[in-house]
């Protein structure tokens, strides 16, 4: 009997105990090194490029979201807003009158205190804020700038802007006569903590107002523009005395904001805006990033699926007279089956711990290299259990599914063919 034929009757006579087919599927693999390091060394790259760039990007668009974030609540509720109608509405007769819209003015929220409670009994919802929002002008001297008021209580609205974080000078409190201002305000009015503030508003509404503190919200715009005063104060600067200019909500998901908003605008009829919708391009090219690597993963897994998929078809050739050996001495079809699949489990399972670690390793590597010039991260990146377990699900899958057919091809031969061969 052949040296191979001996191997092969030691293996069917193994204990029952022994799990047979992983014995041969790894002395298969072992007998091929070489195609077994290469193939196991390609799934790894291909793993490693999957973890990079799904972590990659998935910290990108979380630190996008958190800056689009910063200085907006994630769904705003607005009043309506005021349209012109015809005065005759027969159908019969034709309209010659020019139709034009009336200009926009700030006006409060119909009964926006229940609407507010109706609001913060959704189990969706974290915290609702009621604001005063409105244009106005402050002078300083001989120079004039034209800001945005936003009165607001700062025990709800701080929960929604985290402001704490952005207080460059000054503390957060708002009395009646207070007002925290943008770092580029400041800086273009020569102004600093304790100055006084005159504020006159489009309505007619004036106060002078001290600079309680000064913040910076990364953003030159908001920086100049920008002012929070308390809710009572604006109230009377614009006009609107017991009402309000919006509802800034904040929910358990932002991803579900504009899902939530449609809903509080049937049960209310306020429309609500919510970040999702005010920033469609930016929520677009986040969806595209999210089809690119979807793209990018489905490339790379049918690329290791080939390469998994000629190794074996190789090895049934090679190890063909075995296989029939083995069918002689009574395996089944479905040992064999079993066999191979195993083989590119094991080469896809294998090659993904590779990868997962090389991809990981990467991450960090990169995280240290790339930082603001203050030397925090660029970026965080949370290096998440689900990334990695779902890369080694894929590649394991990918492995056995790429196996079916040549391990189909091995339980189909003839053993007297194989044997002959």
């Amino acid at each position: 009997m052949s040296e191979k034929a001996l191997e092969t009757s030691e293996l069917k006579n193994l204990p029952s105990w022994q799990p047979f087919e992983w014995i041969v599927a790894l002395r298969f693999l072992g007998e091929g090194r070489i195609q077994t390091a290469f193939i196991i060394s390609g799934v790894a790259l291909g793993v490693a490029v999957i973890v990079f760039m799904s972590a990659l990007l998935l910290g990108l668009q979380s630190n996008i979201t958190t800056r689009v974030l910063t200085g907006q609540a994630h769904i705003q509720l607005l009043p309506p807003k005021e349209i012109v109608r015809p005065l005759r509405s027969n159908v019969d007769s034709v309209e010659g009158a020019i139709m034009q819209a009336p200009p926009q003015r700030t006006k409060s929220i119909d009964q926006w205190q229940s609407i507010a409670v109706q609001i913060s009994n959704m189990a969706d919802v974290t915290v609702v804020s009621p604001a005063a929002t409105g244009s106005a002008f402050v002078v300083r001297g001989d120079t004039s700038r034209a800001i945005s008021i936003n009165g607001v209580k700062p025990d709800l609205y701080f929960q929604i802007i985290v402001m704490a974080d952005k207080i460059v000078s000054g503390t957060m409190n708002l009395t009646g006569s207070d007002i925290l201002i943008g770092s580029e305000l400041a800086s273009d009015l020569g102004l600093s903590l304790g100055d006084k503030l005159r504020v006159t508003s489009a309505t007619g509404g004036d106060n002078t107002l001290t600079i309680s503190g000064i913040f910076d919200f990364g953003n030159k715009g908001a920086n100049s523009r920008s002012t929070f005063v308390a809710l009572r104060t604006a109230q009377s600067l614009l006009g609107l005395v017991g009402g309000v200019s919006v509802l800034d909500v904040n929910v358990k998901d932002i991803c579900a904001a504009e899902i939530i908003a449609q809903r509080i605008e049937a049960s209310t009829g306020v429309q609500a805006d919510s970040w999702i919708k005010n920033n469609a391009q930016l929520f677009t090219a986040i969806g595209a990033q999210q089809s690119s690597n979807t793209v990018i993963r489905l490339f790379v897994a049918l690329s290791v699926a080939l390469g998994i998929a000629s190794v074996l078809v190789v090895s049934v050739v090679q190890k063909s007279r075995e296989i029939g050996i083995l069918r002689a001495m009574g395996i089944t079809r479905g040992q064999i089956l079993r066999i191979f699949l195993l083989q590119g489990g094991l080469l896809g399972f294998g090659g993904a711990v590779i990868g997962s670690l090389l991809g990981g390793g990467g991450l960090l590597i990169w995280q240290q290299m790339l930082r603001n010039p203050d030397g925090t991260p660029l970026f965080p990146l949370d290096l998440e259990p689900p990334l990695f377990i779902s890369a080694l699900l894929l590649a394991t899958l990918t492995g056995l599914i790429s196996a079916f057919v040549p391990a189909l091809r091995a339980a189909r031969l003839d053993p007297v063919v194989a044997i002959r061969g």
